[in-house]
């Protein structure tokens, strides 16, 4: 007998499965499952849990709780992550799925638990974006408790979170970036935001940005790394995002000078407060040589903005802004892609399409400078 059903209270059983002998102590192994209802229905529930042993896809019942799992698997899957990336991914489990869900068994973990919790956190004031963030989460841990045969499918796969709806891109055109960098001179950071709208480089990368990454004779710099700033006080630098992030960036000839500047200006500023000048440290950097704050550049930018009176964009746009106007000019998209070091073109046009408008125009306009068409043109009106 593999399997049988045994009678416990009214309207409850329990069903007793066979499951082979301990190969180590040869005694023979059991599972038992309770269920509610008619001894018919505990039958088919014995008959359903004897197909899945035949093929392989029974799990055993778990009294593991969602919370616990979530815990041990963030630690496991540290190593795969940034340290900003772990920082986020164990702020996330401890404030929100934890408390929404740590208390469920993972195997009885089902698709209508993760769409309330979507659903709660929403009516909570979560963007879409950020539980789509809980989403993401969700489903790779819960692929590693599959994995580990703690639950037999992933109920992420069945649930569905909000769609993200994308907002107009804001860039400034030229006449802005001109009135944005006049009123910006004398900020301190003044090297900084014409950098990041002249290069289309990321905060990270900008901070940590170093002297030798700098090459003023053939005017480019080399991006390599990223500078972070954790929620301890901490700063860590991490290697860039991808291969394609790691890249070297043409510098026009008036960054190539503000950067010259700003290096005379550090000089001069060591020399005031009777420092030794460091060849290889931050470009970007406080008045000791130590990071600044990305949240204080941050917002110094959008007061600058604010004191220009040009609209108020954030400091990422400026490489969004960097990248549109030279599309706009006609640069090739794939050198647009290798200066912002996506991963493809694809990703480059998809994210700038709104500037394809403006592109096709162009390139119609352009063709026709090329071919000449005027005397076919005038054939196919004489012959209508």
């Amino acid at each position: 007998m593999r399997g049988h059903v045994v009678k416990r209270y009214k309207d409850s059983y329990t069903i007793v499965l066979e499951m082979g002998k301990d190969p180590v102590t040869g005694k023979r192994k059991q599972q038992w499952i309770s269920v509610k209802g008619t001894k018919n229905e505990a039958e088919k529930k014995l008959a359903e849990m004897l197909h899945q042993l035949d093929n392989g896809s029974f799990i055993k019942t778990s009294k593991t709780k969602f919370g616990e799992f979530l815990e041990q698997w963030v630690e496991n899957y540290r190593f795969k992550l940034s340290p900003r990336g772990y920082e986020r991914y164990a702020g996330i489990i401890k404030k929100h799925l934890i408390p929404a869900l740590g208390n469920i068994t993972v195997n009885q973990l089902k698709p209508e638990h993760l769409q309330k919790h979507y659903t709660d956190c929403q009516s909570k004031g979560l963007s879409p974006r950020t539980v789509r963030y809980h989403h993401a989460i969700l489903h790779v841990a819960l692929e590693t408790a599959v994995k580990w045969g703690l639950a037999p499918r992933n109920p992420a796969d069945a649930a569905e979170p909000p769609r993200i709806r994308h907002h107009e891109m804001q860039v400034w055109d030229e006449a802005e970036i001109n009135k944005f960098i006049e009123s910006a001179k004398d900020n301190r950071y003044f090297a900084l935001f014409y950098t990041a709208l002249f290069t289309g480089m990321r905060r990270s990368e900008l901070l940590g940005l170093k002297w030798p990454d700098v090459d003023f004779i053939m005017s480019q710099l080399h991006v390599g790394r990223g500078l972070h700033h954790l929620k301890d006080g901490s700063y860590i630098y991490t290697e860039t995002k991808s291969a394609t992030s790691r890249r070297t960036i043409a510098l026009s000839p008036s960054a190539n000078l503000i950067l010259q500047q700003q290096r005379e200006k550090r000089k001069l500023e060591c020399l005031q407060l009777r420092t030794k000048f460091d060849d290889s440290e931050l470009v970007f950097c406080d008045t000791d040589g130590q990071p600044l704050r990305p949240n204080t550049i941050t917002r110094a930018w959008v007061t600058q903005a604010k004191r220009a009176g040009v609209k108020t964009i954030r400091l990422h746009d400026a490489r969004h802004t960097h990248a549109s106007i030279m599309l706009k000019q006609g640069i090739h998209p794939k050198v647009v892609q290798e200066r912002l070091g996506h991963s493809s073109i694809q990703m480059t046009l998809d994210v700038y399409s709104h500037v394809a408008p403006g592109i096709q125009e162009a390139a119609a306009a352009r063709f026709d400078e090329i071919v000449r068409p005027g005397s076919g043109i005038e054939r196919a009106d004489r012959i209508r």
